[in-house]
C-alpha cells in the first residue's frame, strides 16, 4: 500500500469471461471480515520470484448456450452463498508460468487485472451493496500500488513474480518501523514485516480481511482475485459508501495518510471508466 499508518467500451464483465474464456475460476464466493487500523507500505512494491509450488477457443455462442447458462447461475447463487473461513497462505507455484492473454482493458490495463477487479465489482455488490464498490476504484489502487502486479500475471491471476513491499525496518524515509506479525508466512521474512501482494497488504491486516475471491478456498494476498476482493472490503469497512466522494477519499487514506496518493488513485479510477489517460497535473507526486 502507500505510506504506512499502524468503459467502459473495452471492459469486459466477469460473467463473459466465464462464458467466452473459461479463464475464471468457479465458485467465487465470500467470507467475514473484521475492522482493522489503517495498513500501508511506503513507497513502490518490488518483484522477487514465486516459489517453485477453460477453454480460450470457446466462442460467442457458449453465451447463449444451455450450459452457459447454468454455469452463471452457480456463480450467482456461489456469490451469494457464505463460505468457509479461507486457508491464509501464499500458494507456491511453478517458475515456468506465462503471462494470461486476456484482451487488455482500457488504457492497457491487463485483462486478468480487469476480471479480477470487475469480479469483486460483483461479489461486494450481493455481499454489501451500501458500499458501491467500483471495479474502477479497485484498479486505481491496483494501478498506484503495482502496476496490476507489473502487468504479468497468469491465467487464474497469480503474478509472475511475487509481489513485495520495502521492508519495514524503519531504514527508508517515512516509513514506520512494523515488526513480523506472521512469522514470516507471507512475506518471506522475519523480525520485521513488509506489505505483500498486487494490493499492498501486510500479514495483520491480511488476516482481518481475508477474502477467497476465486472460491479455492485459499486467501492469497498474491493473487489478483483474492487480493481484490480484500481491497474491497478493506475499503467498504465501517459502512463507507463509495458513491459518495468523501467517504471514498477517507477510504482511499486508509492505504495512503496523503491527499496526493487519493488523487492519484481517483485520477486512475476515473481515467479507467473513461478510457482517457489522466492529465499529468491530475498525478501529484506521493511523498
Amino acid at each position: 500500500m502507500g505510506r504506512h499508518r499502524k468503459q467502459p467500451a473495452t471492459t469486459v464483465r466477469r460473467s463473459s469471461l466465464i462464458a467466452l474464456t473459461g479463464l475464471v475460476p468457479a465458485g467465487l464466493v465470500g467470507v467475514t471480515a473484521a475492522s482493522t487500523d489503517a495498513t500501508s507500505t511506503a513507497t513502490a512494491a518490488v518483484e522477487h520470484d514465486l516459489l517453485p509450488d477453460v477453454d480460450p477457443e470457446a466462442g460467442p455462442e457458449l453465451a447463449a448456450s444451455p450450459l452457459a447458462d447454468i454455469v452463471e447461475v452457480a456463480h450467482a447463487e456461489a456469490r451469494q452463498s457464505p463460505s468457509a473461513t479461507p486457508v491464509v497462505k501464499t500458494v507456491a507455484l511453478p517458475g515456468d508460468r506465462v503471462a494470461a492473454d486476456l484482451p487488455a482493458g482500457p488504457l492497457g490495463i491487463p485483462g486478468i487485472a480487469v476480471a479480477a477487479y470487475q469480479n469483486a465489482e460483483e461479489q461486494l455488490a450481493v455481499e454489501n451493496p451500501h458500499c458501491g464498490m467500483s471495479w474502477s476504484l479497485l484498479a486505481g489502487i491496483g494501478r498506484v500500488e503495482s502496476t496490476h502486479a507489473f502487468g504479468k500475471a497468469d491465467a487464474d491471476g497469480n503474478p509472475i513474480k511475487a509481489v513485495y513491499g520495502p521492508v519495514l525496518d524503519g531504514s527508508l524515509s517515512g516509513n514506520n518501523v512494523i515488526y513480523d506479525s506472521d512469522s514470516g508466512v507471507l512475506d518471506g521474512i522475519s523480525g520485521y514485516d513488509r506489505a505483500v501482494g498486487p494490493m499492498q497488504f501486510l500479514p495483520e491486516t491480511w488476516h482481518r480481511y481475508a477474502a477467497d475471491g476465486n472460491g479455492d478456498g485459499v486467501s492469497d494476498p498474491q493473487n489478483l482475485f483474492d487480493a481484490a476482493l480484500t481491497a474491497g472490503r478493506y475499503l467498504c469497512d465501517g459502512g463507507l459508501n463509495m458513491r459518495d466522494l468523501s467517504q471514498q477519499s477517507k477510504a482511499i487514506l486508509r492505504y495512503n495518510n496523503s491527499m496526493a496518493y487519493v488523487a492519484n488513485v481517483m485520477a486512475w479510477s476515473g481515467s479507467y471508466s473513461s478510457g482517457l489517460a489522466p492529465k499529468p497535473q491530475d498525478l501529484p507526486r506521493i511523498h
